[in-house]
């Protein structure tokens, strides 16, 4: 009996020790935590219409149309895709982004996971908006 008070004592200390303590996340998963915390889930890209935004969802690939007005009720919001591009599990912020071209009605967006892109247009026109994939080629070439 009295070897089994030690042992029964030592073995509860580790087991509260043991329920108690936090493990750190590892280096990678907190880089990872902190850098979804500083991206934003919601970006606005100016385009070269003083009136005209493109709103992204840096986590799915959502994208809307804003427009803005100072004097008038020309204020909007409209859809160019409400389709998320990636699933839930995959979606985390930052995962997508803009780039301007040349056109002013263009963008590019794309996937920084994948590599995945869009040709993005948007028009004050609806049946001018458009989203839709760039496909790599096929060519294949020997270097």
């Amino acid at each position: 009996m009295k070897r089994i008070i030690p042992i029964l004592s030592t073995l509860l200390a580790l087991l509260i020790c043991s329920t108690c303590s936090n493990p750190a996340a590892p280096e990678s998963e907190l880089k990872q935590q902190q850098q979804n915390y500083n991206t934003p889930a919601f970006q606005l890209f100016p385009t070269t219409n003083m009136w005209t935004f493109i709103k992204l969802d840096t986590r799915n690939g959502q994208i809307w149309q804003v427009q803005y007005d100072i004097q008038g009720d020309d204020r909007m919001e409209v859809i160019l895709n409400d389709k998320a591009l990636v699933s839930d599990e995959e979606a985390e912020n930052g995962r997508f982004i803009l780039y301007s071209t040349k056109n002013m009605f263009t963008f590019i967006l794309l996937d920084q996971h994948d590599g995945r892109m869009w040709q993005v247009q948007w028009a004050i026109d609806a049946n001018q908006r458009l989203v839709i994939p760039i496909n790599p080629t096929q060519n294949s070439t020997n270097l």
